[in-house]
């Protein structure tokens, strides 16, 4: 680990910290463990620490000597229980941009070798399976046949104007594939030529940045670019935020990508989805990468206002402040009982409103969300705002 890991921007952002702590205030690792040392505060300055103690004029003056092994470990064991939720960059009052930091930590992490192992199993994954649960490629789209209804290209045509790129979490996990389900049959419903692509879907490579694992996402970007050519489509359109995420800031800008909520809400507003009176009260939680990340605010609860009947309830701490779920960040593979105790703050904020169901727009936060609810008796529903619009469907 050296200064060249850095950019000279990130290396003057770490000395301009001033030690605030706002950033510790609002983590969520730290309220859920009420652990500092889990602060991006702390880290900054162990990240500072090890960096002078591998810096020839530092060694040479105050004669630093380099991290021990059990000190590596802790350090290690700091940065990557962290769920990259960005709260911290949000209230920086320097404006330090610590997520980008973060994740060049990660890989400075792991090029030396200092890393949980657990990390190897996405590495693995994506290498073998070119998804994060090592599950057989050609069975991406398989939860169409659980589908009421559906069409016997089952999705899957040669050409379309658009692509649903569907993301790892709703083709595997059952709880979150309902999601791909209703977002399929509003576009139906509503003339949408668009195909899915199955097989050739690879992971968008998200993962790989959150482990900090080099070297195998142009792989990864260069797949999936050519397999949307292929079908000649225009537009991509992703209904998990960290897909949509990596696509703005990591692919190159070839064709017109949007999240979900964008494109519902553009399709609403263009008066293409039919909609009846669903009276329900909901509130809306905004998914870290979609919020902070993409700065999405306005579209979904411009959606969810639409549907007739339906209340919409702020959280207490919302859109730009919103508090993370626990799913993100890998930080339920490092630390599951972290993640739950995150997700545990989490509903109680949501049943802190009197809201019938929460709902959000990213795979993930559903299923962090619906889990812990299940396990705990919880009584609010977990939806994505595909399932909302779903209800309010007029078949």
């Amino acid at each position: 680990m050296s200064r060249r890991d850095y950019s000279i921007r990130q290396i003057m952002e770490m000395e301009a910290c001033t030690q605030c702590r706002l950033c510790a205030d609002v983590c969520p690792a730290v309220a859920a463990s009420r652990d500092g040392m889990l602060s991006a505060l702390t880290r900054i300055k162990g990240l500072k620490k090890v960096l002078r103690s591998r810096t020839g004029i530092w060694q040479r003056l105050f004669g630093r000597k380099a991290p021990t092994a059990e000190e590596w470990q802790q350090f290690s064991s700091e940065v990557f229980r962290c769920t990259l939720c960005a709260n911290c960059q949000e209230v920086c009052p320097v404006g330090i941009g610590l997520k980008d930091l973060w994740l060049a930590l990660r890989r400075d992490l792991v090029r030396t070798g200092h890393y949980p192992k657990k990390i190897e199993l996405i590495r693995e994954n994506l290498a073998e399976s070119r998804n994060v649960f090592a599950e057989a490629n050609d069975e991406r789209a398989d939860w169409v046949g659980d589908m009421r209804g559906a069409p016997e290209h089952g999705y899957l045509k040669e050409r379309a104007e658009v692509v649903y790129f569907t993301g790892c979490v709703a083709a595997y996990f059952p709880v979150a594939q309902k999601i791909p389900m209703a977002f399929a049959e509003i576009l139906d419903a509503s003339g949408v030529d668009f195909t899915l692509l199955g097989e050739d879907e690879w992971c968008c490579g998200f993962p790989l940045l959150g482990a900090g694992i080099e070297g195998m996402l142009e792989t990864f970007v260069t797949h999936n670019l050519e397999a949307v050519r292929r079908r000649g489509a225009h537009s991509v359109v992703f209904s998990c935020p960290s897909c949509y995420q990596i696509w703005r800031e990591h692919y190159p800008h070839e064709f017109k990508i949007s999240h979900a909520s964008q494109f519902l809400s553009h399709l609403v507003r263009e008066g293409r989805v039919p909609l009846k009176e669903l009276p329900l009260t909901v509130t809306y939680h905004d998914p870290c990468d979609l919020g902070r990340g993409a700065r999405v605010f306005d579209e979904p609860r411009e959606l969810i206002r639409a549907i007739p009947g339906v209340t919409l309830v702020e959280l207490p701490h919302h859109r730009e402040n919103c508090q993370c779920c626990g799913g993100g960040g890998n930080l339920e593979m490092i630390d599951a009982e972290l993640s739950a105790a995150v997700a545990a703050r989490k509903m109680e904020e949501v049943v802190s409103t009197g809201a019938q169901a929460v709902v959000t727009t990213c795979q993930q936060c559903v299923r962090t969300m619906t889990t812990y609810a299940k396990r705990n008796k919880v009584p609010v529903e977990v939806m994505d705002l595909t399932q909302l619009v779903q209800k309010a469907l007029k078949r």
